[in-house]
Order: structure tokens, then C-alpha cells, then sequence
């Protein structure tokens, strides 16, 4: 059933590949764009989906392995026909060719590109090496500054991962965060957008974020970050 969204009847679909708890995910959604998603893990229910939301929590070798069976396949085709996709964590992750974190698993491929461990160095002010995972608040830069999705100048977001994308077109990276060394925390292209932080765990700024995405769908806008730039 169609949802009223900003003014427009649209189906959400959040994808569950069952590697994670999406409730707070859906809850998110719920209250940024005023609609009611619907939770599955069917391919055909995702190829019906006007806009498709896929969290993740775990490691890349399980969510491609449920990826498997049908689901990976039907993403590709939606992501490829034009609906908006908002990949959370290792829904981000997913977009890419393949992940240090599992050699031979294989990611939706949608982007060129592979996801690498991150490299988090030492703490200069204590000369004690940075903790893996990267977990808390960090700050989130839009590149290039006005990315309407994550604000007109840097936020704060919350993170919990291990592994970074590292694209081959550093013109789809919407936002980067330190940690060590800088790191792509957002990804965007065309009606895709990859975020490696949690939204749905980073309070208010977090709904604002999923909010103006929403907004920007309603508006008919595609994603700027290559068109910015190119």
C-alpha cells in the first residue's frame, strides 16, 4: 500500500536481509517522512518499491550471502530503473564490487569500487592507537559543501563500523570524516545515496538528514553530488 510522503503516494520499501535489527531503521523513516514502510526481504516486493531503504548491521559475507536467492538481483533492477536508494552502514557497503572484510563475497557491484579495513592510526594528543570498531560521534563534511541531505556545513554522526568504501570515481563521495585518515562517509549518485553512519542513531540531525532526502525525492531532484562536479 502507497503512502503519503511530502505529498506524493509512494511505496518505502526498507529491505531486511535479515543480518541486522531494522525496527530502528523503520521507526526513522517513519518519522522523517510521515509514511509507513513496508519490511521485506522478497525480491518481487523490492522490484515494486518506489523507494527502497536498505540498513545493515555484521559483517559484508553474510549480507551478501543474503543478497543471495533473488534479493541482490532485484536491487540491481531498481536501483537501475531509477528509484531512489538510501544504503545505511552496509547498505552502503553493498553498492561495491567487494569487501577486504570477506575475499571471494560479492557485493551488488552497482558501483566500481571495493571497501577496505579502516585505517585508524594514533591518537597524536595520547600516542595511544585509535580503537576499532570506529564507534560514536564523529563529524560528517558535505563534499561538495551543500549537499542538501546532510546539511550546508559539517554534522555530527554516529558511527559504529570497521570497513570504509574506497570508490574508483572519488566524484560520488558526498561527504568524508576523519578517523586517522579521511574516509568516504557518504556516497551519492544519481538517485543513490550511501551514508557509512547510522541515521536512525543519530538523534535529531539524523531524522533532519533522512528529511531532506525524503524532501528532495518529492521534489524530483536527483542526487548532486556528480552533477556538482562535473
Amino acid at each position: 500500500m502507497r503512502q503519503p510522503c511530502y505529498g506524493l503516494a509512494v511505496r518505502i520499501v526498507v529491505c531486511d536481509p535479515g543480518v541486522g535489527n531494522v525496527r530502528s531503521v523503520v521507526r526513522a523513516v517513519e518519522r522523517a517522512a510521515s509514511a509507513s514502510p513496508v519490511v521485506t526481504a522478497d525480491p518481487d516486493v523490492v522490484r515494486r518499491a518506489d523507494v527502497v531503504v536498505v540498513p545493515g548491521q555484521g559483517s559484508f559475507g553474510a549480507f551478501a550471502r543474503a543478497m543471495e536467492g533473488g534479493l541482490g538481483e532485484a536491487l540491481v533492477e531498481t536501483i537501475a530503473r531509477g528509484a531512489p536508494y538510501l544504503g545505511i552502514c552496509l547498505g552502503l557497503q553493498v553498492l561495491f564490487d567487494s569487501s577486504e572484510e570477506a575475499p571471494g563475497a560479492r557485493g551488488l557491484g552497482v558501483l566500481r569500487g571495493s571497501v577496505r579495513r579502516v585505517e585508524p592510526g594514533v591518537d597524536a594528543s595520547t600516542g595511544v592507537a585509535r580503537p576499532l570498531p570506529h564507534i560514536g560521534w564523529n563529524a560528517v563534511a558535505p563534499c561538495p559543501p551543500g549537499v542538501p541531505f546532510l546539511g550546508e556545513a559539517t554534522r555530527h554522526f554516529y558511527f559504529a563500523h570497521s570497513f570504509v568504501a574506497a570508490p574508483e570515481d572519488p566524484r560520488v563521495v558526498a561527504g568524508t570524516t576523519e578517523y586517522g585518515a579521511t574516509f568516504p562517509s557518504a556516497i551519492a549518485k544519481d538517485r543513490i545515496l550511501g551514508v557509512q553512519f547510522h541515521p536512525e542513531k543519530s538523534q535529531g540531525v539524523g531524522l533532519k538528514m533522512i528529511a531532506n532526502w525524503v524532501a528532495s525525492l518529492a521534489a524530483g531532484r536527483r542526487t548532486p553530488a556528480l552533477e556538482a562536479r562535473s
